[in-house]
């Protein structure tokens, strides 16, 4: 029997069957747990499907709002259950951008939990109309010296905690995301056959974009570079893969109807396919056809993004964004290209240097493969697993 150190219940805004990077996250990090023989649940939002919920892990989707209630209902349930760890995966909007669980830590440790706390991105929350940067702020890094532990996904922001978490005796660790959509072994055969299946002939130039769009993610950047690649490579074409928006993302739609006007305006329409929402198998198949991953960040490559994991662990030839914190795991011209964010001609410029140098595109993804070994679920797990047991 599983004791009670040794059952971790999850907190999240979002689970799968939803759209969202958080939910896919807790769920692959549940289930490598059960791998390693501890016992994970997870209590959810009301509106995740129950029924939907095979396997070992127990999922609570009960939660109608995010409000004070979650201070007594997650201990509860941990109660109920014997879990011993109350674990948030916390991405502000996936919490109905609610105060009540940046508040929760304390009250859930003096109700004899320990709590684990996993900052996914530092977007301060909403609060009130008027309320400042600075009290934003405090309520985003309210949790962070108030846990048992405290995980980032990236070096940047272990960096913006770490001074304020110095006198509190908290445990601040970097743990980086791992690919929640697992590698298909394709051959050539079938590789050509799928490129057939979407369009795509030999002698095209597939680019490739994943994820949802969002300002952040350089959606016109994307397009703008898309547009300098076809002046020298009449043959290119762009393929997004996945939905345009996640199910926590209706604020974007404004975002994506002006990459639409732009597609549009361009000319570009010819060029663009949406898959939409795609099951994992056929999301690998198409990582796999590409012949360039381009991720424009706006704001950096970063650990935290799930989409470039997936690219690393499908052996993409990947053109993103600097890092704007140190990004040490990942280096330029090894296992990808680096550009400016915002700067479409040098996109452009990489993007055809991977098209016409094969050896190179080669290379990037020996290089991206070999990177993306860092990032298995196994070794993700057995980190958690060190932190719950120190």
């Amino acid at each position: 029997m599983t004791t009670p150190q040794r059952h971790i219940l999850f907190v999240t805004g979002e689970y799968p069957p939803q759209t969202g990077g958080v939910g896919a996250y807790t769920a692959e990090l549940a289930a490598a747990l059960t791998d390693l023989g501890w016992q994970a649940s997870v209590l959810t939002s009301a509106s995740v499907p129950a029924a939907d919920q095979p396997g070992p892990i127990a999922v609570y989707p009960v939660v109608e709002s995010w409000n004070r209630r979650i201070w007594r209902l997650a201990p509860q349930i941990a109660a109920q259950i014997g879990a011993g760890w109350l674990h948030v995966q916390y991405q502000t909007a996936a919490f109905g951008m609610k105060i009540a669980i940046n508040l929760a830590p304390p009250r859930w440790r003096a109700a004899g939990c320990r709590v684990a706390w996993t900052y996914h991105d530092l977007l301060p929350p909403y609060l009130f109309p008027k309320a400042g940067a600075r009290l934003r702020r405090y309520a985003s890094e309210y949790p962070a010296a108030r846990t048992d532990v405290t995980i980032v996904t990236n070096e940047g922001d272990r960096l913006e905690l770490a001074g304020r978490m110095d006198e509190s005796g908290a445990r601040l660790a970097r743990i980086p995301i791992g690919s929640n959509i697992h590698a298909l072994a394709v051959s050539a055969g079938e590789r050509a056959a799928c490129r057939r299946r979407l369009g795509y002939g030999p002698d095209d130039l597939v680019l490739a974009y994943f994820g949802f769009l969002n300002q952040s993610k350089g959606g016109l950047t994307l397009i703008r570079t898309l547009e300098r690649v076809r002046r020298e490579s009449p043959h290119a074409h762009l393929l997004m893969i996945g939905e345009r928006m996640g199910s926590k993302a209706a604020t974007n739609d404004a975002y994506i109807q002006e990459v639409e006007a732009l597609i549009a305006s361009s000319g570009l329409t010819p060029y663009v396919q949406w898959t939409g929402r795609l099951d994992e198998a056929d999301v690998s198949r198409a990582l796999t056809i590409a012949d360039v991953l381009l991720m424009p960040y706006e704001d950096g490559a970063s650990l935290r993004r799930g989409t470039l994991m997936a690219g690393l662990n499908h052996g993409c030839a990947i053109v993103t964004t600097y890092p704007q914190a140190p990004l040490p795991e990942l280096v330029d011209g090894r296992d990808l290209l680096y550009v400016p964010p915002g700067d479409p001609a040098a996109a452009a410029e990489a993007t055809l240097r991977i098209a016409r140098d094969p050896a190179l595109a080669a290379r990037l993804a020996a290089g991206a493969r070999a990177a993306s070994r860092q990032f298995r679920w196994e070794e993700i797990a057995a980190k958690h697993v060190a932190l719950y047991t120190e």
